[in-house]
C-alpha cells in the first residue's frame, strides 16, 4: 500500500511554512504557527482527520496574522494535494456534522480536483488567541483551492465562536478523513480523471 504523504516548504518575504504531511496517520500533530487559536485549530484539524501534521511558520506577526494565516493554508492545501496523487483509489466524497456544546457545523467536500469553496461561519468576535476571524474563512477557501477540492462548510447554529471554529475544523476533518478513505480500483469519475 503506497503511503500518502508530502513535505513542502514556502518561503517568501513575509513567511518561512515547512509542512510534512501524512494522510493515513494517526493524528499525531506537531503545529507552531506563532498563531495560538490557529495551532488549535489546525491540530483539532489532524486529530479528527487523522493525519499526521508537522506544520512551521515563521511569519511577520509583527504586521498582522494573515499572511502567516494564508500561506499556512496555502502549504497544507499543496501537501494534501501531492499527497493524494492521481486520487485513483479514494471514495472521493465525504460528509459529516459536528457538534460542540451549542454549535453545530456541516461540512462536505468533494475531492475532484476542481477548487471551490463555500464557508459560511459568522462570527460576533473579532479574534481569539492571535487569530482574525475573517482569516477563518478565507484560510479555508485557500486550504480548498489548494488542495482542489470543492468545500461546502456551514454553522447550522451556535452562540460561542470558540465552538463554532473548532467545530468547523472538525466536520472538515471527518469529512476529508472520509472523502480520501482508499474505496475502489481506478480514479471515481465517469470522466475517468479527477
Amino acid at each position: 500500500m503506497t503511503r500518502r504523504t508530502a513535505t513542502l516548504r514556502r518561503t517568501t518575504r513575509e513567511t518561512d511554512v515547512h509542512c510534512t504531511l501524512g494522510l493515513d496517520g494517526l493524528g499525531d500533530a506537531t503545529v507552531d504557527t506563532g498563531v495560538p487559536f490557529l495551532d488549535h485549530l489546525l491540530t483539532a484539524l489532524a486529530r479528527h482527520g487523522g493525519l499526521d501534521l508537522q506544520l512551521r511558520c515563521a511569519g511577520d506577526l509583527h504586521v498582522d496574522d494573515h499572511h502567516s494565516v494564508e500561506d499556512c493554508a496555502i502549504v497544507l492545501g499543496q501537501c494534501v494535494d501531492a499527497a493524494l496523487g492521481d486520487r485513483a483509489g479514494i471514495r472521493r466524497f465525504g460528509h459529516a456534522y459536528a457538534p460542540l456544546d451549542e454549535a453545530l457545523v456541516r461540512a462536505v467536500v468533494d475531492l475532484s480536483g476542481r477548487p471551490f469553496a463555500v464557508v459560511d461561519l459568522p462570527w460576533r468576535r473579532e479574534a481569539i488567541g492571535g487569530l482574525s476571524l475573517e482569516n477563518v474563512p478565507h484560510a479555508l477557501a485557500t486550504f480548498a483551492t489548494h488542495a482542489r477540492l470543492c468545500l461546502h462548510l456551514d454553522a447550522l447554529r451556535g452562540d460561542n465562536d470558540h465552538h463554532r471554529a473548532e467545530a468547523a475544523f472538525k466536520a472538515l476533518a471527518v469529512a476529508l478523513r472520509q472523502a480520501w478513505a482508499r474505496g475502489g480500483d481506478g480514479v471515481p469519475s465517469t470522466k475517468g480523471t479527477l
